[in-house]
């Protein structure tokens, strides 16, 4: 017997997620073992993420990044300026 139906894709590895490995964070699929803070790498669950444009995160690195300032454009522009220069 064969699998048939949708074949998802993790957006954290791009791999085949089965309904058995399947959680579903703003209608994004992930493996549940892939499903890690963007920042510190930790594993989340549901109950205790937060995500900016598409990007998760634990909820400490969240308001830790995004919050400090009030401003969340002006501190996630700043966290992708440092990145950008990190890469280069």
């Amino acid at each position: 017997m064969s699998f048939t139906g949708t074949q998802q894709k993790c957006k954290a590895c791009e791999k085949t997620v089965y309904p058995v490995e399947l959680l579903s964070a703003d209608g994004i699929p992930y493996h549940k073992s892939c499903f890690k803070c963007s920042h510190c790498k930790g594993t989340l669950k549901l109950g205790n993420y937060s995500s900016m444009e598409g990007v998760v995160y634990c909820k400490p690195h969240f308001e830790q990044l995004f919050k400090e300032s009030g401003n969340f454009n002006k501190n996630f522009q700043s966290c992708m300026y440092f990145f950008s220069l990190s890469v280069d």
